[in-house]
């Protein structure tokens, strides 16, 4: 009588592991196709997220071609300054990193018209 107790036992478990386990298979194969809908989803808008992004970098690359050195020289300084301030006040390093692309990018601008406006120097002629 006891091994029949044992049994019925060790078959009412079985029966409730494997109730449990076709439950996570479900749970996990409703979050699989969740996660492939959120993909499927995120992969159709971003040709037109990288568009958008491509226009406005240009157009950001446009006016600091076209504005004054006076101007980009505040902005530089500004953005410098915000970078600064959130590495003092203790901001992640990725959001430092992206503060100080404005500052690169108007710096490299300015650089390139002074090289551009600078006399050039010839090495071999001296009197």
């Amino acid at each position: 009588m006891t091994t029949t107790k044992t049994d019925l036992a060790e078959a009412t478990a079985d029966e409730e592991l494997r109730g449990v386990m076709d439950g996570a298979r479900e749970t996990a194969g409703s979050i699989a196709d969740g996660v492939a809908a959120t993909a499927g989803t995120i992969a159709a808008r971003l040709p037109e997220a990288a568009a958008t992004t491509r226009a406005a970098v240009d157009e950001a690359a446009r006016r600091m071609e076209t504005g004054s050195d006076q101007m980009l020289t505040v902005g530089a300084t500004f953005s410098l300054g915000l970078a600064i301030g959130l590495l003092v006040g203790g901001a992640n390093r990725l959001l430092v990193a992206v503060a100080l692309v404005p500052t690169a990018a108007m710096g490299m601008t300015l650089l390139d018209r002074r090289a551009a406006t600078a006399p050039t120097r010839r090495s071999g002629a001296s009197s």
